[in-house]
């Protein structure tokens, strides 16, 4: 016999009469009885509550507790986002105002530098006068003292050279006269 004739007469032999009765005449014929069927229900019922319990419920919850966590953390940094953003504004107004102070302290002094310099040059201007002044007169003084001096040691040469010119030929009387004159013209110079 071949494949489909053995079908065919198996179908035909165990032909149910209802659809319970086909039903349980295939549980029977694979040897599942209802008993154990009922048995392996209660205890799949039994599994899944205390699953249900001590598993589902607490991971459900962890999941929820989790979710708001990441909710609250995710409005905390939008938050934060903002305040950054802020800060970030405010500072670049801080920076732009310290950079328009900065310049007009540089201005400022600039200004205080060049008026303070220009002062210390008239300053020394002035001094350079004053000194070139001075020196002026004390090289005019010193002129004056130096043609003194020279002019009294001239007189003292000629008086000296005159003497000794003179002491061959001329008496005591002349000498002193001519002393006394050479005396009174040198003071009067």
């Amino acid at each position: 016999m071949t494949l489909p004739l053995l079908l065919a007469a198996a179908a035909e032999h165990a032909a149910p009469s209802g659809p319970i009765d086909g039903l349980r005449q295939t549980f029977e014929h694979f040897g599942v009885e209802p008993k154990f069927i009922i048995f392996q229900l209660i205890s799949f019922l039994v599994v899944l509550v205390v699953l249900y319990k001590f598993a589902i419920k607490p991971v459900t919850a962890t999941m929820e507790e989790r979710t708001r966590k990441i909710e609250s953390g995710i409005k905390y940094a939008e938050e934060m986002q903002a305040k950054l953003a802020a800060a970030q504004q405010e500072s670049a107004t801080i920076v732009k105002k310290a950079n328009v102070e900065a310049t007009r302290l540089v201005d400022e002094a600039r200004k205080t530098a060049k008026d303070f310099l220009d002062r210390q040059t008239q300053e020394a201007s002035a001094k350079a006068n004053d000194m070139l002044k001075k020196a002026q007169q004390a090289i005019e003084l010193e002129h004056k003292k130096m043609l003194a001096d020279a002019r009294t040691e001239i007189a003292r040469l000629v008086v000296t050279t005159t003497e000794r010119v003179l002491a061959k030929k001329l008496t005591d009387a002349d000498r002193a006269a001519y002393n006394e004159a050479a005396s009174r013209e040198l003071t009067s110079v």
